[in-house]
């Protein structure tokens, strides 16, 4: 995932099996995946002018997010292979970074994230960069639970959240 200081350039709205999705890119690679509501999903926000030549690479990025996305949610793609632009600090691309690289199907703790990034007290710290991941699903927040094996908090509610849990443990 690159460290990203440049706007959305590229948006797109989708519809998906958990809801309207909200994709964004620069044409360094994707910069939000977002779970929005109908009415949320015309809002443009803080798209920014850019050439026709960026617009088309950002344009790229999002509609290969949306092949994959669609994959995953047919039981067909366990790992993604989209280009990521986020914003965020260091700290917060560490913790992504160890989000993408827990397996397909498996979940961890907050505690768990800390001890892979090498910062076992900075619990607190992993959960709020856990919940400011702008890239939902793609990186998977979602697979954070409860040190006692519980849901706990989810940016889109836990019933959104014990359906991707589930989609990951089909067979």
């Amino acid at each position: 995932m690159k460290i990203n200081n440049q706007p959305p350039i590229y948006q797109q709205i989708e519809l998906s099996p958990v809801g309207y999705l909200k994709l964004r890119a620069s044409d360094l690679g994707l910069t939000h995946l977002q779970v929005v509501s109908e009415a949320d999903a015309v809002d443009s926000g803080d798209i920014r002018d850019a050439s026709a030549d960026s617009i088309e690479q950002a344009k790229k990025h999002v509609q290969q997010a949306i092949t994959e996305l669609n994959e995953y949610f047919a039981g067909k793609r366990s790992e993604f292979d989209v280009t990521l632009a986020a914003t965020g600090t260091v700290f917060q691309h560490e913790v992504w970074q160890a989000l993408r690289e827990l397996p397909f199907g498996q979940v961890c703790s907050y505690g768990d994230i800390a001890n892979k990034i090498n910062r076992p007290k900075a619990v607190r710290a992993v959960g709020a960069a856990n919940g400011a991941n702008p890239i939902a699903i793609i990186v998977p927040c979602h697979r954070v639970i409860g040190k006692n094996g519980t849901l706990t908090g989810y940016a889109y509610g836990l019933k959104m959240k014990q359906a991707l849990l589930s989609l990951e443990s089909a067979d």
